[in-house]
């Protein structure tokens, strides 16, 4: 049927009516377009030949559909008609007339893009190649043949620059003596092709071709427009090939300095393109490039100010006022123009320069603090409109990169960029106080994007200087001549400065600012009304920030509510707009609603409409839970059991956000207004709440407990809320308890769950036996419990007896204790209950509880076992002075427990440390001899009994700094390993998170504890590792000034070593084990935490040479490295872009890796965990990457993008986008 329509439409084609054949060769275009379109061999020849003649058809239309036709053709017909129809085309443009040759180049380009890779490829560019580079190389050649052969070449290298290994050399040849050519058109397209074919080389080529150049920079004879050609191709070398242009870097960034700096006075473009070149080796070769960094800075910092024919004092600022003056002197710099002028272009160049060395080289942040950061600021006065803002990107890339690194740590000293940036503070305000008040709009918007980022990364640093910053603030909102980006920006730094400083600073200028916010509510354009919205809400938390504020509000609530009303009721307008006026209305009424008494039940109704809406309930709700926290206790009588019922039916939606909300603002109500709400009401919440308490999501379910517990603290309800609560919520309670995934926040809301209940309905006796039945084996509980479960049953039990009263809680304990003396069935939740309720009372009135304790060291369970060591030690903790001592007696007594017993103590310790109030409690006696104890223990050969008494001896540290340390400092440098190990594991139990007394003792000596990194021992070197990483995450400030030294030793550690892979003969066949897995592991998880929180001290391009052997090691090393991989592009995007084709194979490696048939299910999960990982990583390259890497770019389209990865990779990727759009409204 196809080959029937085609002869039809073939027959017309012959037409000599124009009409007839344009909508001929239509109609063949749209047949060929079909899937379906399957032509016989003499059909494919007949449709080749026509299309080819309508190539020269007079007609410009027709030939144009022609050229459209050849590219779903090329697909449908077989390869031998490709190569045909390209040679033709071939013949055309070399030889044909002017007409034929564009349209020629045309169809080319057309073949070239639409045919696929294979066989038919190879066919095609084995046809193709000879004759462009004929085209290119033939003396005769016109310049436009030459012209189009190197434009279809680059598309032909482009696509299938791999496939002509064979040919490369004989291109090469042939482009490198198009570079001496004197056309600049065609020394411009050899260079994209040198480029492309660049990327497809081998080493060798690619070297012989940068020496090439390289000679030619050499010979300063050449012509100058001859060596800019020469520089720009090696910046496009640069750009294509990354990292491995690096060794070329030491011979040809010296040429490139001495051109800039000794080039002609009129020669800018020279000293542009070898900026431009010096900026492609930064960001595309960091590692070979940092021992120039320094050179290259300078000379861009040189560069920045060269404006040879324009002379401006940039110092006169420093002396004279902002007024008058100083316009004029704008406006007569704005007069000065020659068009002839082109040193700007070096200017931009030399901002980009410096832009690419601040963005890629974190750890050069102090120099460019006091390098570029005054020059910076000084050419905010740039008088070329395009670099101003390129050097007010240059100075924004500055400060991210100040957020970046400093984002981990806070603390201001004067060694830290923070400080660094605080001093410059004032210099920024008063140069950008005269770009505010430039008529342009673009440098103005500039302007505004510095200081919003200033405010981000240095909060509170504008106090001084609100006064002269909010004049520039109100003319942006203000100037007719002002568009919305500019409108935008203005009042988005204003949102982001208000809350950052205090309130009393914006009081004085309050009026000023506040007639301009408001006439911005009422713009069209929706965007800079929800700007003014958000700014408006943080004008009302300025005027009124507390209720002893003395500053004059009352002029002022009129007005914001009026004009936030009439957004509030429009209907017809933005959903962005309706949020943000219910956001704004509610804090409004929140915190200036006793000065509205007449309008809340206006407003208040109308937010009512709002929670009901489906599209805008949940800002709504978010409204009323900001009302229900005034401290005003607004009148809601109106309303109140309408937004309750409302609030108890959004618990069952679908929508967690919502549901979430939902609890919290009925939790905020109930505090706020319980004793005005009705019983019904009560009842109605606590059935919904019933459905939510379970550990399919463990912060609804505790937000679900901390609302019954509001209910049943609430006087006037609180016998019928704990009635009622016992009834539909305790049962989902006490499932809740049985699950292993239980802790933490839910625990702790469910250990006050029960306390609450007891109190509330009193009944200790049930609660108390239901709560221990749970722990036990029930097929109606869902089988056995688990260890977990447990611990969680016992804390719930301590808790419950606790609340119950002292009477109660001993016969609880007298209960317990029985139970264990008779050997009854439940002796592990017994001991675990006497433990919790022991640590949290004295239990010494109870005779002989220690005995009985240690009596269950003898049981045949080890969970008995550690129970009973847990229990020793919590109860110990009650009453040190009576129990410690016996625990120190038993572990000299009792050689056989000693590991328990160390358990037991280790309790006692760790209790303490953690307990300001309990450390008076142990007395200097008692620390020798535990001292005296554990340092014997240090040597034993039982890893777990050293890790105990590595955690004793950190707990300890924390209370006796002065002793501990010097004394573990002192066993570095034991012979043996079991000890140095024992010693550096103990230090990483003295950092923790909160800043304690030992903080200082330990940086003096943390050295030598970290240095044991490079011990002999491997056990030794994890412990090492596992410190450093502990240091990282809890305290970098203890190791910064350590890591230029310690980063090279821990690289070392995530090398393979063969010395530590031995075999194990298990008989019927041999197992490799390999013990440096372990220690590689640590190391990169080590470096994982230190990106996060020391990135200025890390060389990103040195380690990436660990990280790509990473990459293709096992399983348990690869996982932290993915997870590296992908902070290093967010964090350092150019050094990984410099490396992105020597990542492309291990990652492909790993996405394809398949398990074996007959691999079980955990093997088979871990393969897919892994493939996950690896695509999390390819994704965030792929966010980075651009087109700077064709190979990359290949393996993302023919691998991951195909057959069963594109739908993992999508699914990755969703993932992404979902985190970082909740990211973005996070911080909105």
């Amino acid at each position: 049927m196809a080959n029937l329509t085609v002869g039809l439409i073939l027959e017309k084609i012959a037409s000599k009516d124009k009409d007839y054949r344009y909508m001929a060769t239509s109609d063949l275009l749209n047949e060929l377009q079909k899937e379906s379109f399957k032509a016989d061999s003499e059909t494919e020849r007949k449709v080749s030949q026509i299309v080819l003649q309508q190539l020269d058809d007079a007609s410009g239309d027709i030939s144009g559909i022609a050229v459209k036709c050849l590219g779903p053709l090329v697909k449908k017909v077989n390869e031998n008609k490709i190569v045909e129809i390209v040679e033709s085309l071939c013949t055309r443009l070399l030889t044909g007339k002017d007409h034929q040759r564009d349209i020629a180049s045309i169809a080319l380009k057309t073949v070239v893009s639409e045919i696929a890779s294979g066989t038919v490829a190879q066919c095609v560019v084995a046809a193709l190649t000879p004759k462009l580079i004929k085209g290119i190389t033939a003396t005769d050649t016109s310049t436009e043949v030459k012209s189009e052969c190197l434009d279809i070449l680059c598309d032909v290298l482009h696509r299938f620059g791999a496939l002509l290994v064979p040919e490369h050399e004989k291109l090469l040849n042939a482009l490198l003596v198009q570079l001496n050519l004197q056309r600049a058109g065609l020394r411009k397209r050899a260079i994209q092709c040198l480029a492309t074919l660049a990327a497809c080389m081998s080493d060798d080529l690619l070297g012989r071709a940068t020496v090439s150049v390289v000679d030619l920079l050499k010979n300063k004879d050449v012509k100058p427009d001859m060596t800019r050609t020469n520089i720009q191709m090696i910046c496009a070398f640069c750009r294509a090939v990354g990292y491995r242009f690096g060794p070329h870097l030491n011979e040809v960034v010296p040429l490139l300095i001495s051109y800039c700096q000794n080039a002609s006075e009129n020669d800018d473009e020279l000293r542009e393109n070898s900026l431009q070149a010096l900026e492609s080796f930064v960001l595309r070769c960091p590692r070979d490039v940092a021992e120039h960094c320094g050179t290259i800075l300078d000379l861009a910092l040189e560069y920045l100010s060269y404006d040879p024919n324009f002379t401006d004092d940039m110092e006169e600022d420093q002396d004279e006022d902002m007024d008058g003056e100083e316009e004029d002197d704008e406006e007569s710099a704005d007069e000065y123009s020659d068009d002839e002028d082109v040193s700007w272009k070096v200017r931009r160049a030399a901002a980009k320069c410096l832009s690419a060395v601040i963005s890629s080289r974190p750890e050069m942040l102090s120099t460019l603090y006091s390098k570029a950061c005054p020059r910076l600021i000084d050419r905010f006065r740039e008088r070329e409109e395009n670099v101003k803002i390129d050097v007010f990107n240059a100075f924004i890339d500055l400060l991210r990169q100040t957020g970046n690194v400093t984002k981990a740590s806070s603390e201001i000293n004067p060694s830290s960029p923070l400080y660094m940036l605080q001093q410059e503070v004032p210099k920024v305000v008063r140069t950008l106080n005269r770009q505010l008040r430039e008529k342009s709009v673009k440098t103005r918007v500039g302007a505004f994007s510095v200081l919003k980022e200033l405010v981000v990364v240095l909060p509170n640093c504008l106090s001084d200087h609100m006064a002269s910053l909010l004049p520039g603030v109100e003319k942006a909102l203000n100037d007719k001549s002002s568009n919305s980006n500019l409108k935008i920006e203005a009042l988005t730094f204003t949102r982001l400065v208000m809350p950052s400083h205090s309130p009393s600073v914006f009081h004085p200028h309050i009026q000023a600012l506040s007639g301009p916010v408001l006439a911005a509510v009422n713009e069209r354009y929706y965007k800079v009304t929800a700007e003014a919205l958000r700014v408006c809400g943080e004008l009302v938390k300025a005027i009124r920030p507390d209720q002893g504020s003395t500053f004059n509000f009352v002029p002022y609530v009129q007005p914001i509510y009026g004009a936030i009303l009439k957004r509030l009721t429009a209907q017809d307008q933005d959903q962005e707009v309706k949020e943000c006026a219910i956001f704004c209305m509610g804090l409004v009424v929140s915190i200036l609603g006793d000065k509205l008494e007449r309008e809340l039940p206006v407003s208040l109704s109308l937010l009512l409409d709002r929670l009901r809406n489906e599209i805008t309930r949940l800002t709504a709700v978010k409204a009323f839970a900001t009302i229900a926290e005034s401290p005003l206790k607004i009148n809601l009588n109106a309303v109140l059991e309408q937004v309750i019922a409302e609030l108890t039916t959004f618990l069952r939606k679908a929508n967690r956000a919502l549901r979430q909300a939902s609890l919290g603002t009925l939790n905020a109500l109930l505090v706020s207004y319980g004793d005005k709400i009705g019983n019904a009401s009560y009842d109605s919440i606590i059935t919904e709440l019933s459905a939510l308490i379970s550990d399919a999501d463990l912060h609804m379910a505790a937000l679900a407990l901390e609302l019954c517990c509001t209910m049943m603290a609430d006087k006037k309800h609180h016998i019928s809320a704990g009635n009622a609560v016992r009834e539909k919520v305790l049962p989902q309670a006490l499932v809740l308890v049985r699950s292993s995934l239980l802790q933490g926040q839910a625990l702790q809301t469910l250990q006050t769950f029960f306390a609450s209940l007891v109190q509330s309905a009193s009944t200790f006796d049930m609660l108390l036996e239901a709560l221990l039945s749970s722990a036990k084996n029930s097929s109606s509980m869902g089988g056995p419990a688990s260890k977990q479960a447990f611990h969680s049953v016992a804390q719930c039990a301590a808790v419950l007896c606790l609340a119950a009263g002292d009477a109660k809680c001993l016969s609880t304990v007298a209960m317990l204790v029985n139970g264990l003396k008779t050997g009854g069935h439940d002796a592990l939740l017994s001991l675990l209950c006497l433990g919790e309720i022991g640590r949290r009372k004295d239990l010494s009135s109870v005779p002989d509880i220690e005995s009985v304790i240690i009596r269950s060291f003898q049981s045949p369970s080890e969970e008995i076992k550690s129970a009973a060591s847990y229990a020793l030690g919590n109860v110990a903790v009650g009453n040190l002075s009576k129990y410690l001592p016996f625990i120190l007696g038993q572990i000299d007594r009792q050689s056989k427990l000693q590991y328990l017993l160390l358990h037991s103590l280790k309790e006692v310790i760790a209790r303490q440390s953690s307990d300001e109030a309990g450390k008076i409690e142990l007395q200097d006696a008692d620390v020798q001899k535990i001292l005296s104890l554990l340092f014997n223990y240090c040597e034993s050969e039982e890893e777990g009994v050293r890790n105990v008494v590595a955690e004793c001896l950190g707990k300890l540290a924390l209370i006796e700094p002065e002793r501990l340390v010097p004394a573990l400092k002192a066993r570095t440098s034991s012979t043996s390993a079991f000890t140095r190990a024992t010693v550096v594991i103990a230090i990483k139990y003295t950092i923790v998170e909160r800043p304690q007394p030992i903080d200082g003792h330990i940086k003096l000596c943390i050295s030598s504890f970290l240095m044991l990194i490079k011990d002999g021992d491997r056990h030794v070197r994890r412990a090492a590792v596992s410190a450093l990483s502990t240091a990282g995450h809890n305290k970098p400030s203890l190791v910064k000034e350590l890591l230029p030294v310690l980063f090279p030793l821990l690289y070392e550690q995530t090398v393979v070593k063969k010395e530590l892979i031995r075999t194990v003969d298990l008989g019927p066949f041999k197992h490799t084990v390999d013990d440096g897995l372990e220690l590689r592991k640590g190391a990169f998880e080590c470096v994982d935490t230190l990106l996060d929180s020391c990135l200025d001290q890390i060389d990103p391009s040195a380690f990436l040479t660990y990280l790509l052997s990473g990459l293709s090691d096992h399983y348990d090393v690869k996982m932290p490295c993915h997870l590296i991989l992908s902070k290093l592009a967010e964090k350092c995007p150019s050094a990984v872009i410099a490396v992105l084709d020597v990542l492309v194979e291990p990652l492909e490696k790993t996405v394809t890796n398949k398990t074996k048939p007959d691999a079980v299910k955990q093997e088979v999960d871990r393969n897919e965990d892994m493939i996950r990982s690896a695509l999390r990583a390819i994704d965030s390259l792929d966010r980075i990457s651009g087109e700077s890497s064709p190979r990359f770019r290949a393996f993302i389209n023919n691998v991951v993008k195909s057959g069963t990865l594109a739908e993992k990779y999508n699914a990755v990727r969703h993932e992404s986008d979902t985190v970082v759009a909740g990211d973005v409204m996070d911080m909105s």
